[in-house]
């Protein structure tokens, strides 16, 4: 009816149709831009930073996820922290192998009654002060002890430094027992055995355990004169 009044009409696009060369939002997202979309790489950062931190949290010790240190912690909340206490290490200075079994000495000493400057001598002569010395026929640890009398003993472990070293000084003992004191008979029943101690009447002709006998007794003397 405008027409046929002589009126202009105007050519107003409907709504919600979309005329030449118009874009939609769709349209916008999916055309390929040339450039990285930035909603989705702040999403996927999200998510990995999501996996990390339930990783952590997976892995951490319990003590540390339930019991956070004070330094997290509010300081009107920490009210029980006590004293505090810091060291200084200046140096460390190692005990010489000689003198690293003192105290188990005079310990075994004093349970068998035995003098501890003989028991260190054999500890010497046997095994240089090294716990986890093996002689070739299997001798083992301070007194090197065999596997035979370190069982008769209940030594569980022959190179516990205590273990064998009680063993060791309870056989001295019991071989000093036997030979009433004789010093060089027991030091070579320690060495070759109390058989065949007993088959020579005396110290065995075997150079090994004439050898072991004067060496240990020299350190004896030695100690006991010092």
């Amino acid at each position: 009816m405008a027409e046929e009044l002589g009126l202009a009409v105007p050519h107003d696009p409907a709504v919600g149709l979309r005329q030449n060369g118009e874009r939609r939002n769709g349209d916008r997202r999916a055309a390929n831009r040339g450039t990285r979309d930035r909603r989705k790489s702040e999403r996927r950062k999200a998510r990995l930073r999501s996996l990390i931190f339930s990783a952590l949290a997976f892995v951490a010790p319990h003590q540390l996820r339930t019991h956070p240190m004070p330094f997290f912690a509010s300081p009107k909340l920490v009210t029980n922290v006590g004293p505090q206490v810091s060291t200084t290490i200046d140096r460390f200075d190692a005990l010489p192998p000689q003198h690293a079994y003192d105290a188990l000495i005079r310990e075994a000493a004093d349970k068998y009654r035995l003098s501890a400057n003989l028991i260190k001598s054999v500890m010497h002569t046997e095994s240089n002060f090294n716990a986890m010395a093996v002689s070739p026929v299997g001798a083992m640890g301070l007194m090197q002890l065999m596997p035979s009398i370190a069982k008769a003993y209940g030594v569980d472990d022959p190179f516990d430094p205590r273990q064998n070293v009680m063993a060791g000084a309870q056989m001295l003992k019991e071989l000093m027992t036997m030979h009433r004191g004789n010093l060089p008979l027991v030091l070579a029943s320690y060495n070759a055995g109390a058989g065949n101690v007993a088959r020579y009447r005396g110290v065995p002709p075997f150079r090994e355990t004439r050898n072991y006998v004067k060496r240990v007794s020299s350190l004896y003397h030695a100690a006991n004169n010092d």
